[in-house]
């Protein structure tokens, strides 16, 4: 017998498919065969993270986890008689202060009751463990079931691990859990935390590892989560380990002692990511502003809100992130291109410098790091370090210092390009801080440059701090505001966030088409082309415009990073507005409403042509071919590789490969060819080619290895192997991998370049070819150099 039907869920459900069948973008669902029960179909519900941030919501449920299946397994009811209920239930989407109008501190303390119970933001992987059948369990991680293809081990799976042997250690069996949970109508919330499978930022010894319950929720469309005493009791029962807690009676008491924590980022003496307050929502108001926000959630439903630290946290992010990047560095390490923006502290840079020292010495030490092996260790061996005589008389490159000048006024400039974020940050802070903000986006006319500069002058007679919205990415921008400002008394300042591209030009295209994909229509010239993909030609013009800033040119810099999100954005925006122009730190719900007012953000008008610069015509009629375009920069993986000296081959590809560069053949745009509109006429090519035009409008991406350099005295490739989807829950990536044809995959490779112009690039199809085969070809190993790409349709 199935737990009690519900209408309610039933209708939820029928919901979701109509919502999926309109707009696949904005819900997807993804079918499973249950591993204990193949027969049954579950489908994986996945909302668009961006749209959890609408009001109203597009959404018929905020749950982020949601498993469904259909009642009826017989057939005998088809369309919208169809009966379905609710296998796993994830929580509610959850806030941080601030972030929706139902998150303020006025809001939470009028509208919801206590006990406010604080739990331990765990760092790992959620897993949902949840009864299939009476006696038969179904555990996933977020969107995800089973094994997934060409991954020894995936999260649901390594969960399913631990789960055996909590049961085991507390004397009980997965059916007496599957009963359980069954009766119950229950799912049970954990975290997978095991540094031996997966590191993230945040250590957990032996003794800690596995999975840590936080939670129980009903299965219902309704968010119905135990008591955090239920939840321990059921962790002592069934040997999960339980997830730290304390008990506050008050939102202020839940505001002041985040707020102490927060100034060290540690918790009885380890350091934290944050908090999840679990509460009620409660009506009438109970306190405080009886006219704020109330909460969509009806009397009575539990409520989530969270309250995130950034330090130390985010430090050690960013000693991860360098840590990868110069072990991927393989030419001398003091060449390595590290992120300006991760290099703010003076402890990082303390870092950095120990760690080149350490891979100097033993690089074998850190062969695990790029798959997440090591990355606490490393860290507590630096922490350790820090603590010795050589430590203390170490010494950091710091800034130069500029000369002492008293400002009156600042115009801030971003120095970006579309998708990097400025307007976001730029409306952001007009919020928090009350600049003044004008974008050239919102100019018309033939002279928009001069009516530009002329709208900054104004604001500047207002304003003692006005940001200049433009991409200013070209030294003509930042020399205008310059020469607009030159003159002043007392001087005015041009303090710059600075979005330089100091990734592969790759990456920064696909982050930022993929932010011009995801606002869709929202701004007032680009706006995305979903089939053409016109805006990703814009997007290269100005990477290919782009002049990087020169010392000199601006009074003052933020260094931004173009792979943070808004949230993190914002985060350095601030710190560096508050360090330079001497402002008071917002608290965190000023920065959150801050962060809400840029999501809700809509441009006052929208131009229905791209004018100046970054005009593209938009692409029409088909794609030439499908390819994986590759996160990769040929000259920085190459250069390092042919640098050193050597005989036979390696002597022949170096003077091959230095002949390319000095004759400008080396291919600006790398790219792995899937299919050719010219080999359509072949069994295989057309299924392959709908498959990528279907996948190159989603954010799959896909992860694969950078073999070997094989070339001839025509054509210089590197063959690509092992292609993957990144995400466990990329059920369409997983299809298109399995479906890949042979006579495709032992082709795969990028083009380097060709001798010269008359030499086309499909030789290099034949020539990899040839080497897979092993027909004598002059070839050199990359030993296995990750990349990651995503599918294209291109027209060039």
């Amino acid at each position: 017998m199935a737990p009690a039907y519900s209408a309610k869920d039933n209708k939820l459900i029928h919901e979701l498919i109509s919502i999926s069948q309109r707009n696949p973008k904005l819900i997807k669902g993804s079918d499973y065969a249950a591993p204990e029960a193949p027969e049954m179909t579950i489908r994986s519900w996945k909302m668009n993270e961006f749209k959890y941030y609408d009001v109203p919501s597009p959404f018929p449920t905020l749950a982020r986890g949601l498993f469904t299946t259909e009642v009826d397994e017989g057939g005998k009811r088809s369309g919208k008689d169809k009966e379905y209920r609710i296998v796993v239930r994830g929580y509610d989407k959850f806030f941080n202060i601030g972030e929706v109008p139902w998150t303020t501190w006025d809001s939470l303390e009028a509208h919801t009751a206590a006990p406010y119970t604080l739990s331990l933001k765990s760092n790992g992987c959620i897993i949902f463990i949840a009864a299939l059948t009476p006696t038969k369990l179904l555990i996933t991680s977020k969107h995800s079931i089973g094994p997934v293809n060409g991954v020894a081990r995936s999260h649901s799976r390594v969960g399913e691990e631990w789960l055996h042997k909590h049961l085991k250690k507390a004397g009980k069996t997965a059916e007496q859990l599957a009963a359980t949970l069954w009766e119950k109508n229950w799912t049970a919330i954990s975290e997978l935390c095991d540094d031996d499978f997966e590191e993230h930022v945040l250590a957990y010894s032996p003794e800690k590892s596995g999975l840590h319950l936080h939670g129980i929720n009903e299965n219902t469309k309704d968010f119905r989560t135990q008591h955090t005493d239920v939840v321990d009791e059921f962790a002592d029962e069934w040997g999960f380990i339980k997830t730290k807690t304390t008990v506050l009676n008050s939102i202020r008491e839940v505001r002041d002692f985040t707020a102490e924590i927060g100034k060290t980022g540690k918790w009885e003496g380890e350091a934290l990511e944050g908090f999840v307050v679990r509460t009620l929502v409660t009506e009438p108001p109970t306190g405080g502003n009886h006219s704020a926000s109330l909460s969509p959630y009806a009397p009575g439903s539990s409520f989530f809100f969270k309250v995130k630290f950034d330090e130390p946290y985010m430090m050690y992010r960013d000693w991860r992130e360098v840590t990868k990047i110069l072990l991927s560095t393989k030419g001398p390490l003091n060449d390595a291109r590290l992120p300006k923006a991760k290099l703010k502290r003076p402890e990082t840079k303390l870092y950095v410098k120990w760690i080149k020292a350490e891979i100097g010495r033993d690089r074998d030490q850190f062969e695990g790091f790029n798959k997440g092996k090591g990355i606490i260790a490393t860290r507590e061996r630096f922490i350790k370090w820090t603590e010795t005589k050589e430590a203390r008389e170490a010494t950091v490159d710091d800034d130069a210092s500029a000369p002492s000048v008293t400002y009156g006024k600042t115009v801030i400039l971003p120095i970006a390009i579309p998708g990097a974020g400025k307007t976001s940050v730029s409306v952001a802070l007009e919020h928090l801080f009350g600049f003044g903000h004008t974008q050239s986006d919102d100019v018309k006319g033939k002279k928009a440059a001069t009516q530009f500069i002329k709208n900054v002058k104004a604001l500047l007679k207002k304003h003692n701090v006005v940001i200049a919205d433009k991409n200013n990415h070209m030294k003509q921008h930042r020399a205008a505001l310059r020469d607009a400002v030159r003159g002043s008394h007392p001087p005015v300042r041009l303090l710059a966030l600075n979005w330089a591209l100091e990734q592969p030009l790759t990456a920064i295209h696909k982050i930022c088409s993929d932010r011009i994909n995801d606002r869709g229509e929202n701004h007032q010239t680009l706006q995305a082309d979903s089939y053409g993909k016109s805006h990703e030609a814009v997007i290269w013009q100005f990477i290919e415009q782009r002049e990087e800033l020169e010392d000199g040119e601006v009074d003052a810099v933020i260094e931004m990073d173009i792979e943070e999100d808004l949230e993190r954005a914002l985060d350095r925006a601030v710190d560096g507005c508050v360090r330079i122009l001497g402002l008071e730190k917002p608290d965190q719900e000023k920065v959150g409403l801050a962060l809400a007012a840029a999501r809700r953000y809509e441009p006052a008008g929208k131009k229905q042509d791209m004018k100046g610069e970054g005009k593209a015509k938009p692409n029409k009629g088909k794609p030439r071919y499908y390819g994986l375009v590759p996160e990769v920069d040929l000259l920085e993986l190459l250069n390092p590789v042919f640098s050193a000296g050597g005989d036979g081959d390696v002597a022949d590809g170096k003077r091959f490969f230095t002949e390319l560069k000095k004759n400008g053949r080396i291919t600006k745009d790398p790219h792995i060819t899937i299919v050719h509109s010219k080999s359509l006429d072949s069994e295989w090519a057309q299924p392959l080619w709908d498959r990528c035009s279907e996948l190159s409008s989603t954010p799959s991406l896909f992860r694969f290895n950078l073999g070997s350099v094989v070339w001839n005295d025509r054509v210089m490739a590197i063959a690509v192997d092992e292609v993957l989807p990144v995400a466990d829950d990329d059920e369409a990536g997983r299809s298109f991998v399995d479906q890949l044809p042979q006579e495709v995959r032992k082709k795969l490779h990028i083009t380097v370049g060709t001798a010269n112009k008359d030499i086309m690039p499909f030789e290099a199809h034949a020539l990899v070819e040839e080497w897979r085969d092993g027909k004598r070809t002059k070839s050199l190993q990359l030993t296995d150099l990750p990349a990651e790409g995503r599918i294209r349709g291109l027209f060039a």
